[in-house]
């Protein structure tokens, strides 16, 4: 049933990568007359714009009021510099008619024409030059993000327009002028310095400077009850915002949050040559936000549960967190002094960044392993969906900026990363170095786009970077790689390499990476160039045999490696713990193809790893393959026989274990694989008694956890228990969520039916977190059987949830809903779907499938499943 996708769609995705990569070229030309009134923000809408009109600016006043429910009243003035006239000029503005209440252009009130969301600004009252437009109206509350006591705003990739009529497009950028008044009590910040304020009639009233140029995507503010403090005394003044009541965590965070921003920025100036380039530099901490950080120019958005860390963090969250921060500082450089000039490039300022975050994590954090955690981030997450039916290139053709947001995804952020350091390592360090900071001093304030990029750095290479960039950027899929050992008397006589596409085609990837002869004493590292779809090891000939030979050993290449059963016997003596974790990857992503190991195979070889792999990452990485395979690969009733011998083995392992941080994760695999009554029962003493086990340190958020999958497991008095720990919780902000989740985990199928059908409503998908941890509830493979039947309907819901969504929620719907299915009626359940609507969003029918992976694998996988 999965190869029924597999082929047509990797061919259309190909043809589609072909027509990307021949529009790669200056917009054309586009008459106003010719751009029609579509819903969206077309590209000759957005070409026609940005060839017409400069000089944009927008003067914004919002008012806030305390009640959630009651408007955001607003005013705004625009201006621009108009090239020529003669034709309406359309404003993007996705709201009700109704919500515009009057609009002057050039001094004059002019009837409002609302259509197709756009505000149609009339010819004969524009003139060629400067241009005033103002605008009384009501604020849409779509990307608002209003809370009971505090809001947001999250615009990117064209959500601007939601908000208040603008020019939503990242090629027009802008300055902003921001006014907010607020209820009295509340705090804000914007992304330009605070010019004054002032009190009146229990409201407060922030005027902030002119900002810097920004595009529509990045003009932010956040505002309410938030806890504020400064660090004035570094080489750089910082302001944060946030709501985090743990004393514990503040105190433990707090001077780490500031360094890790200090140390990023420094990082940054020295690797462009370039000072930072914007008036100011504060962050605000937002409870359950939907990404993990948001770029925004002087008021960087995270979420505050990967900035606030307690006593017992382990070394990944600790890296996990400075890698967030130094990614979204690098923004700073990488899409926000340089923007894309269109969102099918926008992987560009994502690459970036992250390709800059690993730089900074190996200098900024002690003991980081810059090539293990480079490998483990990166490899798993890409091959998550390169793997897949629905895999897409890394740059897209986009018509629409309504359909930006399908853009974004595992091969933007992993899969470019490697790519970047194949192109690093190709150039070398140093003129690529050069090439980078060449392209941010020629387009500083401006936009630019990848083949914009490429000519610049071709020029610093004697490598075809075209032909290069063809395969790894503009197509999709990996590589699969299979060898050739001639040996003699003992020898190595020949040793050949070879790769071909995945899917079968005669594609290959040029790209360099190590392959390791492993002796019983020692290892032997040769490079590989593979720059030909043939490649025979010249350094190989006349070696002796090796025990067996590993592939990616550095982990810096990209495809489907081969391993075989002189790998597992070996794999466990590697000292090296990034070898390790590449045997790890290509042993798993193996049997996932059905080659040379089984789900049960994988399973036991981990088991036997689980008390020999001390380093964290690595433990993190085997442990949630063992997972997987365990609810994923194995038929309930191997599972149940599996679940107690399989328990002890983790507990054991925990007890052995001589890090805080291995026990943990040993602690958290043991909580998520409790199947058997002794398992459950051990976890609720743990959590009625609020002990921890020996040398594990459990937050109340780790309580809370525990709680959670108690009750997903139907243990006894499991309402009680939730109530109990809903007592237990002292921040507002946690205690909403777990009563958001409360129906999710009930017993009661009819309350879980209820809660689902009430997901169809968008006001109760407002907190995108929330709702994917319950989906993730509803869906937990032991209640597959009761919740198989909201799978149509969570895919009939797509479309909307693409509409009314931010960017990754579309596609973390899909794998929340599908993740934990394995039988052949959930497979149809998608099958049928796709079948019934031949005509659906290509993008979004790609999503489909990478989330479906897994069900049409498992269906491979485990026959014996029904």
């Amino acid at each position: 049933m999965k190869n029924k996708y597999l082929w047509p769609l990797q061919q259309g995705l190909l043809l589609f990568s072909f027509a990307a990569a021949v529009s790669c070229t200056k917009p054309m030309s586009v008459t106003s007359a010719s751009v029609p009134v579509v819903p969206g923000v077309s590209k000759p809408l957005a070409d026609f714009r940005m060839a017409q009109l400069s000089k944009v600016a927008y003067d914004l006043h919002f008012t806030i009021p305390a009640q959630k429910e009651a408007p955001v009243l607003a005013s705004e003035v625009l201006s621009f510099h108009l090239k020529e006239t003669g034709q309406p000029l359309q404003l993007d503005f996705k709201e009700r008619t109704e919500n515009l209440r009057q609009v002057k252009v050039n001094q004059k009130v002019v009837p409002i024409s609302h259509t197709q969301e756009h505000l149609i600004l009339p010819a004969q009252h524009l003139k060629k030059g400067e241009n005033r437009v103002e605008i009384e109206f009501v604020a849409g509350n779509l990307s608002l993000n209003r809370q009971q006591d505090f809001l947001y705003t999250l615009l990117v990739p064209d959500r601007a327009r939601t908000v208040f009529p603008c020019f939503d497009q990242p090629s027009l950028k802008a300055t902003f002028q921001l006014t907010l008044t607020l209820p009295q009590e509340w705090k804000a910040i914007a992304n330009a310095p605070l010019q004054d304020s002032a009190m009146s009639a229990g409201q407060k009233t922030y005027r902030y400077q002119n900002s810097d140029i920004l595009p529509t995507y990045l003009f932010s503010f956040a505002a309410g009850k938030f806890d504020h403090v400064a660090q004035a005394n570094g080489p750089r003044p910082m302001h944060f915002l946030h709501r985090e009541t743990d004393k514990e965590k503040l105190q433990q965070s707090l001077p780490a949050i500031f360094q890790i921003h200090q140390d990023a920025l420094r990082f940054m100036e020295e690797y462009t040559a370039i000072p930072y380039p914007f008036q100011k530099f504060d962050y605000v901490a937002i409870p359950d936000f939907q990404y993990g950080g948001m770029e925004h120019v002087g008021a960087i958005q995270y979420k505050a549960s990967t900035l606030f860390l307690d006593e017992g963090a382990t070394q990944d969250q600790k890296i996990s967190r400075s890698s967030l921060i130094s990614h979204e500082t690098a923004h700073m450089w990488f899409g926000d002094l340089v923007t894309m000039e269109w969102f099918n490039d926008v992987w560009m300022k994502e690459v970036f960044a992250n390709f800059m975050a690993d730089k900074i994590t190996q200098v900024a954090v002690a003991n980081a392993n810059y090539d293990l955690k480079f490998l483990v981030d990166h490899l798993p997450a890409a091959y998550g969906v390169d793997r897949t039916a629905g895999a897409n290139p890394i740059r897209q053709p986009l018509d629409n900026l309504q359909d930006a947001g399908s853009m974004y995804g595992n091969i933007i952020y992993h899969k470019a990363p490697v790519m970047m350091r194949q192109l690093e390592r190709l150039m070398g360090e140093e003129a690529f170095r050069k090439g980078l900071q060449q392209y941010l001093k020629t387009y500083a304030n401006g936009n630019a786009t990848w083949p914009d990029l490429i000519q610049i750095l071709d020029h610093l290479t004697p490598a075809d970077l075209q032909a290069w960039n063809q395969v790894w950027v503009n197509e999709p899929g990996r590589p699969q790689f299979d060898y050739t050992l001639q040996t003699n008397a003992g020898k190595i006589s020949r040793l050949t390499i070879r790769q071909q596409g995945e899917d079968g085609s005669a594609r290959f990837w040029p790209q360099h990476f190590e392959i390791a002869l492993v002796y019983p004493d020692h290892l032997k590292e040769i490079t590989v160039n593979m720059n030909q779809p043939e490649v025979t090891l010249a350094a190989a000939a006349g070696e002796a045999v090796p025990s067996f030979i590993l592939f990616n050993s550095t982990g810096q290449g990209y495809g489907v490696f081969p391993v075989d059963t002189q790998t597992q016997q070996g794999l466990y003596t590697l000292q090296n713990p990034v070898a390790r974790a590449s045997a790890y990857i290509s042993l798993y992503e193996n049997m996932q193809n059905g080659r040379e190991i089984t789900p049960p195979q994988l399973l036991n070889f981990y088991r036997l790893g689980l008390s020999r792999e001390q380093e964290e990452l690595n433990l993190k990485l085997m442990t949630g393959q063992l997972s997987d395979i365990f609810w994923r690969f194995l038929p309930a009733s191997q599972r149940a026989a599996l679940a107690p011998l399989l328990e002890q083995e983790v507990w054991s392992a925990l007890e052995k274990a001589s890090s805080g941080n291995v026990k943990k994760l040993l602690f958290k695999t043991y909580q998520g694989i409790a199947l058997s009554p002794a398992a459950q029962d051990r976890l609720y003493q743990i959590w009625d008694k609020e002990q921890a086990p020996t040398g594990v340190r459990l937050t109340e958020d780790d309580y809370t956890s525990l709680a959670q999958s108690l009750a997903v497991r139907d243990y006894q008095n499991s309402p009680q228990l939730l109530a109990r720990q809903l007592a237990r919780i002292s921040n507002p902000d946690r205690k909403k969520r777990l009563q958001f989740l409360l129906p999710a985990l009930s017993s009661d199928v009819k309350e879980r039916d209820a809660f689902f059908a009430s997901l169809k409503k968008e006001e109760n998908r407002e907190v995108e977190s929330w709702v994917l941890s319950a989906l993730g509830y509803l869906h937990h493979p032991l209640r597959t059987a009761t919740s198989e039947k909201y799978l149509k309907e969570s895919l009939d819901l797509l479309e909307e949830i693409q509409l009314t969504g931010d960017i990754f929620f579309p596609a973390s719907w899909l794998s929340a809903t599908l993740g934990s299915y394995q039988s052949a009626e959930a497979a149809n359940t998608v099958c049928t779907f796709l079948e019934t609507h031949p005509n659906y969003n290509p993008k979004l029918k790609a999503k489909i499938l990478q989330a479906a992976d897994g069900v049409f694998r498992a269906e491979k996988l485990v026959p014996q499943v029904k």
